[in-house]
């Protein structure tokens, strides 16, 4: 899923400590936004060209491609068998992880950019989407019925994470958001300065996020107060935060990649690119891996903020990295899909 796991942290198993090669490539039609999921041996991710597709991980050949209404930026969520995801068309839809087939789809009101989430519920396994139709949708995960719905008043743009009985994410209200995971019922609401276009990363009673007003923050959810802010420069975050257990990792439309003190906010180093930092970082090891809109995918040594590789793909890398199996994988605006593993295995 989107960030590796439930409470949109990005960090990932395994370790960098050579360079990589490209394994292999998958064009669509599109460009693509979306980040892929990385599931056994299948590779989802969405186009631009409106198309969900599960690839192979191991030589990117098409299983098979499932079309929706309209582009498809969301992230897909693969979990029992079944590949969930939004479309611009307004739709959440199952997907039979297998075979591609269709096993529902349930109507929000406008857009979903952001990716699913899931949680488990009384009654079995839940879905949580939001969309630009300013509401956060719950919904059966086997049936696609509606659980419960909670209206914000403005768009939701990113992923909502889930940690200790809560649901965490922000908004175009520019304020965020913990709900109760069973009914969704407000537990706290927090103004976080400007609105999030990114997705908030939840640890424990805190949530961190970067937002349109130049900011990193971290939230107290128990207080239902910021904790700290850590302003840069003249530039606003799309990001989504990475959290290890001292740090936060960030990029910013400034063109850097930052390594804040989980702690307290302070700076730890920054990491220059010739290009926005829409793409998410995720941790891996001693090594930070995101991509930038000047074209290239980088790996960052963590405690330095030191380059230790990169590639040049040429168009904007907005969409996040998804590490999993040995495997680095990463869409382009190009309208590729690049799959990176270590040269050792060769």
């Amino acid at each position: 899923m989107f960030r590796g796991a439930q409470d949109l942290a990005g960090e990932a198993q395994g370790t960098w400590n050579g360079p990589l090669q490209l394994r292999w490539t998958f064009q669509t039609g599109g460009p693509v936004k979306s980040s892929a999921a990385i599931s056994g041996n299948k590779v989802f991710v969405g186009s631009d060209d409106g198309t969900v597709s599960a690839l192979d991980a191991a030589t990117g050949k098409l299983l098979w491609s499932f079309k929706t209404g309209e582009s498809v930026e969301s992230s897909p969520l693969v979990l029992n068998g079944t590949v969930y995801s939004g479309s611009n068309d307004g739709q959440l839809y199952a997907l039979d992880a297998e075979t591609g087939a269709l096993k529902w789809k349930y109507p929000c009101g406008d857009k979903i950019p952001g990716a699913p989430n899931w949680t488990a519920g009384a009654g079995g396994d839940r879905i949580l989407v939001g969309s630009y139709d300013n509401k956060m949708h719950c919904v059966d995960a086997a049936t696609g019925k509606m659980v419960w719905v909670y209206d914000t008043g403005n768009f939701i743009n990113g992923t909502p994470a889930v940690a200790e009985g809560r649901v965490v994410f922000g908004g175009c209200d520019g304020k965020i958001h913990a709900l109760g995971v069973e009914d969704g019922k407000p537990l706290q609401e927090i103004d976080a300065g400007a609105y999030l276009a990114g997705s908030c990363a939840a640890k424990g009673r805190f949530a961190y996020a970067g937002h349109y007003g130049n900011q990193v923050v971290c939230a107290d959810l128990a207080e239902g107060k910021l904790a700290w802010t850590f302003q840069a420069g003249e530039q606003p975050f799309f990001s989504t935060p990475a959290i290890t257990a001292t740090r936060v990792l960030i990029g910013g439309r400034d063109r850097k990649l930052y390594c804040l003190e989980r702690e307290s906010g302070k700076l730890v180093w920054t990491f220059p690119t010739q290009g926005n930092v829409d793409s998410s970082p995720v941790v891996c090891g001693d090594r930070v891996v995101f991509g930038s809109s000047d074209g290239r995918l980088y790996l960052v040594d963590l405690a330095t903020g030191k380059l230790a590789w990169s590639y040049e793909i040429g168009k904007d890398i907005t969409a996040s990295p998804a590490i999993a199996g040995g495997l680095i994988v990463i869409g382009s605006e190009d309208g590729n899909v690049y799959a990176f593993g270590a040269e050792k295995d060769r």
